[in-house]
């Protein structure tokens, strides 16, 4: 029914641009919406919230609750992924009206009898609309008013099995329902949570200058599913152009036995859906996924839509790239840096319709060999309307498929491409190491619009980010980051060398030197000093501690000294807490007292209580809100603690 205006339904939550774009949600997520509802006069109102999978006919709803001030709120448990879509609506609630007057008047000493013989005939009235089952118990309780005394009417009339026979079958006066429909895109867990490790798996063999291959990779699983990596992240795995090859270091012109960057993708031997033959074949790459999948890691693949000069694409479909005024194909440009080496397609071209089903045919191809995660490389410099196209296409059939956006641009644009579908995106975290930076960029993600569809993910390092902080700090710093990264957000990865610290760049860059872009890497993961058991201590805190499994939960708190950053991690449903304290500060000792949010961790104004230091099992016994700490560089850089009750 239409409203006629008498109630009013606004600033519901979440809602993207009224309805335009989908809130996120995973499985098994308790999805909750809020809204002002409110009318005029004192008359009490009630509200469902209604929801369905997308296609069905067929609504559920939920009664939602007043919290305070006309805000109420409602949610529902999401069982599988897909599209659901919700809505509220509200009315004025006759019979609850008249049994909050009917108790006024008890109050006040006034009879009742009047109100009472109008309450009893709008249950006879419901009675009648009722099933039969319902209809006796709406008789018994009429029966049950009529023998009591006037101070337990009240109580007769408030029975929940009564109320809820009312909430259905009662009339529902100037029922209003919020318009448009709104959407929830639910992906599966790993999309809101999980743990991912990087790696080339050309760099995974044990011969100086001779790539590795998928069987090697298969021997390194078992190294990073023991630090609790659940996600392992293949950098491209396709032929490499010959043809402007750039050297090590990124230099103009390779070497012979250069491998080139397996970001310039295509050579004889095929495409984007060919395998580079020197990792092995398509039966290798398969056999990799299941082997990992046994040992709790999934496989994501790198989506880079673009060619090197020697890509099949460039014969057979010139014209799917930028030309030039004398004919030749324009490569990549990111002034002041030009990459001889790689092609970027046209997606704009005039026949951008075969090259769009094309890609398209790409990720549905892997797909179809096992990959449900595409880790999607710059998508920012793509079309907006050729990713909502292609995400929707994907989803269509594919609604378990992930895409993690590898989008460093500017906020508004990476905002956007989350809410035109991708799962997740890379953050502005690598540039954020003071107090300050940390608090306003960690509280924006936090608000109630970005949480609502957008899910970072933080990755301490990557192949291209050598962070500053890595570079002059050492291992500290890859210690107190590590923990920063692993507790700030569900999301977290790392590089392969980061827990053996690599920390050698390129000098005035961020570039690693001798990068693994441009050259076949052999590490030992054995060094002295190497972090492994702190990042497998942090996986193991994240998995065990729900607080620490939901997007968009960080509050900071007081710290009376800028080095130590205080903030806590709540779960879902409200009733888990931790409190992570983190010296940032790589090279000097530092102390503060913290002001603890002693309801929401659960602890106890009047007495003390225990916390327990989770990375370390010590055990503190604290007083009030107010609190001590003390965070040792590179040996006891944080706390991550938790009421014990």
């Amino acid at each position: 029914m239409e409203s006629d205006g008498r109630i009013a339904i606004e600033n519901v939550w979440p809602q993207l641009e009224c309805g335009k774009f989908s809130a996120k949600a995973v499985v098994g997520d308790k999805f909750t919406v809020k809204a002002d509802i409110f009318t005029h006069g004192t008359d009490l109102i009630s509200a469902n919230l209604k929801f369905r999978p997308q296609g069905s006919a067929v609504w559920e709803s939920i009664p939602m609750q007043l919290e305070d001030n006309d805000r109420w709120s409602g949610r529902f448990e999401i069982p599988t992924t897909g599209f659901y879509e919700y809505t509220i609506e509200a009315w004025v609630d006759k019979f609850a009206t008249q049994s909050r007057n009917i108790a006024s008047w008890i109050m006040g000493g006034e009879s009742i009898d009047a109100d009472l013989k109008v309450a009893i005939s709008m249950l006879k009235d419901i009675a009648t609309r009722c099933g039969s089952k319902d209809s006796a118990f709406i008789r018994k309780k009429i029966a049950a008013i009529g023998r009591s005394d006037p101070a337990d009417v009240p109580h007769l009339l408030n029975d929940p099995g009564l109320l809820s026979i009312v909430r259905q079958y009662g009339e529902k006066k100037d029922l209003t329902t919020f318009s448009p429909v709104m959407r929830v895109s639910v992906d599966r867990v790993k999309a809101g949570f999980s743990s991912w490790y990087e790696i080339f798996p050309r760099s995974q063999g044990n011969k100086p200058g001779v790539s590795g291959t998928f069987r090697d990779c298969e021997k390194k699983l078992d190294y990073i599913s023991s630090m609790g990596f659940d996600v392992l992240y293949l950098t491209p795995i396709h032929p490499i152009g010959i043809t402007e090859r750039r050297g090590k270091n990124g230099a103009r012109k390779a070497m012979p036995g250069d491998p080139g960057s397996p970001w310039a993708i295509g050579n004889s031997f095929g495409g984007h859906d060919a395998i580079n033959p020197d990792l092995g074949t398509m039966d290798d790459f398969i056999h990799l996924i299941n082997v990992a999948k046994k040992k709790g890691l999934e496989i994501a693949m790198d989506l880079a839509f673009q060619c090197s000069p020697d890509h099949p694409y460039v014969k057979d479909h010139p014209e799917w790239f930028y030309h030039r005024p004398d004919g030749t194909i324009r490569y990549a440009e990111n002034p002041p840096k030009k990459y001889y080496d790689i092609y970027p397609l046209n997606f704009d071209s005039p026949e951008k319709e075969n090259l769009w089903k094309e890609l398209k045919r790409v990720i549905l191809f892997w797909i179809e060999k096992g990959v449900k995660i595409f880790r999607v490389d710059n998508p920012h410099t793509k079309p907006l309307d050729f990713w909502k196209w292609i995400l929707n296409e994907v989803k269509k059939d594919h609604d378990d498929v992930i895409f993690l956006a590898e989008a460093f641009t500017r906020p508004k644009l990476m905002y956007e491409l989350s809410k035109i579908g991708f799962s997740m995106s890379y953050t502005y975290f690598t540039w954020r190491n003071y107090d300050f930076e940390i608090r306003e960029y960690f509280s924006e993600l936090s608000s109630p619009e970005l949480k609502s569809h957008f899910r970072p993910m933080i990755f301490t390092n990557t192949p291209d980010i050598l962070p500053p902080i890595l570079q002059k700090a050492g291992r500290p710093a890859f210690m107190f980051r590590s923990v920063l990264a692993a507790t700030l957000s569900p999301l977290w990865g790392i590089y392969s060398g980061f827990e053996i610290c690599e920390n050698q760049a390129v000098p005035g860059t961020e570039e690693y030197l001798n990068s693994e872009k441009y050259e076949i890497r052999n590490r030992n993961f054995d060094e002295p000093g190497n972090i492994r058991e702190l990042i497998t201590k942090l996986n193991a805190i994240r998995r065990s501690e729900k607080a620490l499994q939901s997007i968009g939960n960080v509050q900071f708190h007081q710290s009376d000294n800028p080095n130590i950053i205080f903030y806590t991690r709540q779960s879902n449903d409200g009733k888990e807490a931790l409190m992570v304290a983190v010296n940032l500060n790589p090279d000097q000792v530092h102390s503060a007292t913290v002001r603890v949010p002693l309801s929401l961790v659960g602890a106890d104004e009047s007495k003390p209580y225990k916390v327990r230091d989770l990375l370390t099992g010590d055990l503190y016994v604290w007083n009030g809100e107010y609190n001590y700490v003390r965070l040792i560089p590179g040996e006891r850089p944080a706390h991550i603690l938790k009421v014990e009750r």
